[in-house]
């Protein structure tokens, strides 16, 4: 009987769980839905959209090799998936549909709703484990909650990997050919921007570039990551963030890559190959995190007490932050790093999501949402999880009187101001030492570069004050 593979965010043929399934169960068709709407309601950025759009034209290309048609529907939004789906499985006699699970609040009400339509179709839908490691409610308390610090979760899963690790899924065999046609990959997608060649030649779509990415990662940066990875002007990150958020690559291949460059060892050896195997469980965590407490999913704190903080509303602060134009050249920097490349070095995200929840008391909220429209690898788990730990609103965050200082950051890890000068060039001629605080020296605006809108210790001080002056939380929290 013919089997139906929905892909989603997991846009590969290696090591892909629902693929397999379908393919050992039967002749596969596949299937991808275009949602402009829905992606727009989700904020997800022109660069993310069109990074999968990229790849799905690779993936296409690989699925012929296979002789596997791809068929491509487009529908407003997740709320009309399930009649398309339905409908279209009806019509190629497909017995059971495949997909790989997601886990957000929304993602799990469309599988819910394509679900109950194909049951009443008396057709099949299966969800695959494939973006994580383990099951979410698999790995919880001693009383059977969900973890809510990361230490405690990260043993667990540890101790869990090092009785079973997760095996690598073989490739699927070709199929014998057949007569139904792939339909074509737009070259745009309705309502989205077009995207600057800029962030395409830098993100190359496609499986071989992630694994070539991946190989480079291990065999030339992985044993200094623990050194290099904070230091925004040096190549010492893995740059697959992208790959991993559009499930081009999976955290299983991922984890069985440095393992193999690491003799197998989880937590010795080489400290870079620790460090990184740490950030994979990262994102593990916050995935379990939407589902153990789906009111993150809806733009809500983990920690509820936090809605009381008097955020501020200034529309002026807010956009010289967005657009680079604060006056504190590393927060301006990173800014403007992310608004023409799609992408921002990790530390440099909890510090300009520190300096905006902080420093400016802007709500969380706005920070996340500007970070999904403009990240190429915008993940609503992680970046939740990043923006909640830096305002001190969720799960296992920073205690809410460690406040970054801005400047003593940029010393710390731009000591030289490369990084600044590259996405700041008016402070291009100033020496090391002023490139991180050019008004201190000055007392003044440099020509072409505004004085900094805030004052970092004096917000500092508004900020401890806010955070001290809210309600006790409740005993018990969802």
């Amino acid at each position: 009987m013919t089997q139906l593979v929905w892909f989603r965010t997991d846009l590969r043929v290696r090591d892909n769980t629902a693929l397999a399934a379908a393919c050992a169960a039967g002749p596969v068709l596949a299937l991808y839905l275009i949602t402009p709407e829905q992606w727009q309601e989700h904020d997800d950025s022109p660069a993310k959209v069109d990074f999968w759009r990229r790849n799905l034209k690779v993936l296409a290309e690989t699925l012929h090799t296979l002789n596997i048609p791809l068929l491509i529907r487009q529908v407003a939004r997740w709320a009309d998936a399930a009649a398309i789906v339905a409908k279209l499985s009806q019509q190629h006699g497909i017995q059971t549909v495949h997909a790989n699970a997601e886990y957000g609040v929304n993602e799990q009400r469309r599988d819910e709703a394509v679900k109950a339509a194909l049951n009443r179709n008396r057709i099949g839908f299966q969800r695959h484990l494939d973006q994580l490691f383990f099951e979410p409610g698999s790995v919880l308390t001693k009383s059977g909650g969900y973890f809510k610090v990361f230490g405690q979760f990260r043993k667990t899963c540890i101790n869990l990997l090092q009785h079973s690790l997760p095996p690598l899924i073989p490739p699927p065999r070709i199929q014998t050919v057949r007569s139904i046609e792939s339909d074509p990959v737009p070259n745009q997608i309705p309502s989205y921007a077009a995207v600057s060649s800029v962030i395409q030649q830098q993100w190359p779509a496609g499986e071989n570039e992630a694994h070539a990415r991946l190989r480079r990662f291990v065999d030339e940066r992985m044993e200094v990551y623990h050194d290099d990875r904070d230091f925004p002007s040096r190549p010492g990150t893995s740059e697959l963030s992208a790959y991993l958020a559009a499930g081009v690559l999976s955290p299983r291949q991922c984890l069985h890559a440095v393992l193999s460059a690491n003799r197998g060892e989880l937590t010795t050896g080489a400290p870079g190959a620790s460090t990184w195997i740490d950030e994979l469980l990262w994102r593990e965590f916050y995935k379990h995190i939407l589902v153990g407490y789906p009111h993150v999913s809806m733009s809500r704190a983990f920690h509820r007490h936090t809605e009381a903080l008097p955020w501020r509303r200034d529309t002026d602060d807010l956009d010289a932050w967005k657009y680079g134009k604060t006056g504190i050249p590393i927060i301006d920097a990173a800014m403007r790093q992310m608004r023409e490349t799609g992408w921002m070095h990790n530390r440099l995200r909890m510090i300009t999501a520190m300096f905006l929840s902080k420093n400016l008391l802007i709500d969380w909220r706005e920070g996340e949402r500007w970070f999904m429209q403009n990240l190429i690898d915008g993940d609503l788990a992680a970046n939740n999880g990043g923006w909640q730990w830096s305002a001190s609103t969720g799960t296992d965050s920073v205690p809410y009187f460690r406040i970054f200082n801005t400047y003593s950051q940029s010393e710390r890890f731009d000591p030289n101001g490369r990084f600044i000068r590259t996405w700041v060039p008016e402070l291009a001629s100033l020496d090391d030492k002023a490139i991180h605080n050019p008004f201190k020296r000055w007392q003044r605006a440099i020509k072409d570069y505004p004085a900094p809108i805030v004052e970092v210790k004096e917000s500092r001080e508004r900020a401890l004050m806010a955070f001290r002056n809210l309600p006790k939380p409740a005993k018990r929290q969802a």
